[in-house]
């Protein structure tokens, strides 16, 4: 983690991927992050993948460097707490993230009593308040009905890379801080909503396929070929399954050198009377002519024989993998540089855990913290954040308003 936003203090109250992983990518760059749970965890407090004794190995990655307070939110007086802390004084504080319904006690109006200057960061499902999640809105926008090969026919193919919370969760990371600048500038607070579903069409949008689809057309089902330039999967002759991709004018020179092809794709350039160098989309729109001739080419390789030289000519290509294959065999994905560092969990197991994706040169990357249990800071929040003394925090305690775990 850096400590490029040190001394900010955001609370979060949220469960899932896109408001933690928002909540995250602010504490790893610095902040101060106070997660508010429910005595016993939220509903993701259990969610896979899990240890052998349950625990939850996706909350402890969401959740790494937080602090945690158990409160009691289904009683008045723990959700009194909860407003309390969410609007704590300070001026680095009142950064609230969270994906619970608008209405309801943590309604930004509700809160804005409390602390006019309050930026509420509220991740939603649809913008209309409607529950959803990142399989849904994928549904609904139509990316599974693009996903897969044409042999599907209309059987939707769903994609395992929750996308959309991702994003979402960084976006709305990157509005809180607009936000909070706006919030130095002016003196004013304000509700910031991030749906995932207008993240989705947002992004389908800026990618041009709003306009692809209302001028000509849904786009059909391609498999595994690349959309819009020379892309697929090859196999090679010791059975090395490649994906390979030649999208500039120096990514396919450099591929078609290498399989020695200059001389048969120079005759298909002749008969079609095209040029494949400076026009990627002529090498999509005639890829059915174009695979098979790589797809020989390949195939009369080994990978050994390919691999020095696609790294010489500049080619564009990745073996296939498993993430445990990649973890084992992709020395750019290795544990031991400073994007991971082994932490002791949770769950009782020691594993590397990543940092911030962001390296800042200059800046002192430091050591990370591992996930909090349930409540490990509740009387450190408590008597930081609204001073309580040690006698009001036992009375909290005693009356089962607030839980705490001692490490």
């Amino acid at each position: 983690m850096y400590q490029l936003l040190y001394g900010m203090r955001v609370v979060e109250c949220a469960s899932f991927i896109a408001a933690p992983s928002c909540a995250l990518h602010l504490q790893q760059l610095g902040a101060q992050v106070i997660r508010i749970d429910p005595i016993g965890g939220g509903p993701d407090f259990g969610r896979w993948p899990v240890a052998e004794s349950g625990s939850s190995f996706y909350w402890e990655g969401l959740n790494k460097g937080k602090k945690s307070i158990a409160i009691d939110l289904s009683r008045p007086e723990g959700r009194e707490l909860a407003t309390r802390l969410i609007t704590g004084p300070g001026e680095e504080g009142g950064l609230f993230v969270t994906n619970f319904p608008q209405r309801g006690f943590l309604a930004h109006d509700a809160l804005r009593e409390r602390r006019d200057d309050l930026v509420t960061v509220r991740v939603m499902g649809w913008s209309d308040g409607e529950p959803a999640v990142d399989y849904t809105v994928n549904a609904a926008i139509g990316v599974p009905a693009m996903t897969g090969a044409a042999e599907n026919g209309e059987k939707p193919v769903n994609h395992v890379l929750p996308a959309w919370d991702l994003m979402t969760g960084a976006y709305a990371a990157f509005a809180l801080l607009a936000a909070e600048r706006h919030r130095r500038a002016t003196g004013q607070g304000q509700e910031v909503l991030v749906p995932l579903s207008d993240m989705a069409i947002a992004s389908l949008g800026h990618m041009g396929q709003i306009a692809e689809v209302m001028t000509g057309g849904d786009r059909p089902r391609m498999g595994n070929a690349l959309f819009g330039a020379f892309g697929r999967d090859f196999v090679t002759a010791d059975g090395q399954r490649l994906m390979i991709v030649a999208i500039t004018a120096r990514q396919w020179s450099g591929l078609v050198a290498v399989l020695e092809l200059e001389s048969a794709v120079a005759q298909l350039e002749a008969s079609l009377q095209v040029s494949f160098a400076r026009d990627e989309g002529l090498r999509f729109h005639h890829r059915e002519l174009l695979f098979p001739i790589f797809e020989r080419a390949i195939a009369g390789r080994t990978l050994a024989d390919l691999k020095d030289k696609f790294a010489a000519k500049g080619v564009c290509w990745s073996p296939y993998r498993t993430l445990q294959s990649a973890l084992a065999d992709e020395p750019r994905f290795s544990t031991d540089a400073p994007l991971f560092q082994t932490l002791d969990h949770p769950s009782g197991h020691r594993y590397p855990a990543p940092g911030s994706a962001a390296t800042f040169r200059g800046v002192q990357r430091e050591a990370q913290v591992r996930a909090p249990h349930l409540g490990e800071h509740t009387d450190e929040v408590l008597a930081q954040v609204l001073s309580l003394s040690a006698s009001q925090i036992g009375e909290l305690h005693d009356a089962g308003i607030v839980a705490s775990r001692r490490v």
